[in-house]
Order: structure tokens, then C-alpha cells, then sequence
């Protein structure tokens, strides 16, 4: 199995990206990754993915992680019944791991059910299915996370608390991401709260 790829990022799209490995004139490796990770790459410089390679039939598919976590976390997905490769990585594009970790282990399928390819029933078969095997990984993986909940978990039941729609609540959530970005985590629940509330005053 191909566990990592490093290399200079030669081209990115929203779903995948080239690296070349090898040094220049090396050979270009193209790798499905999420937007999420997409958006970090920079042309012209260089990345360290963790991968994993899809055999089928009819094709070889390599997918990248930005840590050996998030990697884990994409095997143990396709674990359950009717999930894929495909959505498992949509997975980690909606939500980062310790957010996934979290909606399965506090059983929290309306969030899970955000997740493209899905579903109400998809959700349900998540959590019954990998609510154990989740308390091992969040045990010995070391990921990303703010206290048992993921700051999108805690703002969601806040909104919806508020009597925001779910529609309204997912806008809200977007907005927020997209304004404090990558130092979301370390911001303090009542002012994501503050912005949301700002944001639906807005629309």
C-alpha cells in the first residue's frame, strides 16, 4: 500500500491534486483529496500526504490525508455497511475528525446526515455500527479537537436551541467557517455564537 507521498504540488482542483515526486521531471502522482485540503495546497511547494490506495477492477484510485488520523478515520468509515470510499471522504470535507468522532460517540445522526451520499438511514448505521470502535481511535488518535464536542457540534444545538431551522442553522455554520477559518478552534463558543447571530440578522 501507498501510506504517504511527498512531493511539489504541480496543479490542484477542488476534489484532487498532482504531485510530483522525484525531483524535477519526476514523475506526477494525481491524489483525490477533500476541498478542505485542496484549498491548503499551494502550487510550487511542497506537501507530505497520508494515502491510501483504492484497488478495483478497473481502476486504482489514490486518496490523500493531511494526517495519519484523518487516514484512519477515512478505513474505519468504510467499514460500515454502504459506505465507500466516496463518502467517506465527504466525510472529512463536511467535518474534520474530531467532529465526526464526536457526532458518532454523543449519537447525533442529524449531523452525520449532512454528509453527501448519506442519509437519515446511513447516519443511523454509522453511529450503531462504529460507536465502540470510535472510543478506541479517539483514545489512541491524536486529533484536532475542542473538549467532547467540535465547535460545529456545539453552535449547531446552540442555533437550533435558538430556534434557528436546520437550513438556517447549516448557512450559519458555512458563514462561520468561512470567516474565522483555520483559527476557528481556538475561538471561544460565545463569539462563534455572536457571528451567527450577526449573520442571520443580515440575511
Amino acid at each position: 500500500m501507498i501510506a504517504s507521498l511527498s512531493g511539489i504540488v504541480k496543479a490542484t482542483t477542488l476534489s484532487s491534486a498532482v504531485i510530483e515526486v522525484g525531483g524535477a521531471g519526476g514523475i506526477g502522482i494525481l491524489v483525490n483529496v477533500s476541498p478542505r485540503l485542496s484549498a491548503s495546497l499551494t502550487v510550487g511547494l511542497s506537501a507530505h500526504l497520508h494515502t491510501v490506495l483504492i484497488v478495483r477492477e478497473d481502476s486504482l484510485t489514490l486518496y490523500g490525508f493531511e494526517s495519519s488520523g484523518d487516514r484512519e478515520l477515512f478505513e474505519i468509515l468504510q467499514t460500515v455497511t454502504g459506505i465507500g470510499p466516496k463518502v467517506a471522504q465527504s466525510a472529512l470535507s463536511v467535518y474534520d475528525a474530531a467532529e465526526i468522532v464526536s457526532a458518532i460517540l454523543n449519537e447525533k445522526p442529524a449531523l452525520l446526515e449532512r454528509i453527501p451520499g448519506l442519509g437519515k438511514k446511513g447516519a443511523q448505521r454509522l453511529i450503531l455500527e462504529l460507536k465502540e470502535k470510535m472510543k478506541s481511535f479517539a483514545a489512541h488518535t491524536p486529533i484536532n479537537s475542542q473538549g467532547d464536542l467540535g465547535w460545529r457540534i456545539q453552535l449547531n444545538e446552540a442555533l437550533l436551541g435558538l430556534g434557528f431551522t436546520s437550513r438556517d442553522t447549516d448557512q450559519a455554520l458555512d458563514a462561520v467557517s468561512a470567516h474565522f477559518g483555520s483559527s476557528i478552534a481556538g475561538i471561544e463558543l460565545s463569539e462563534l455564537l455572536k457571528f451567527a447571530l450577526q449573520v442571520r440578522a443580515r440575511s
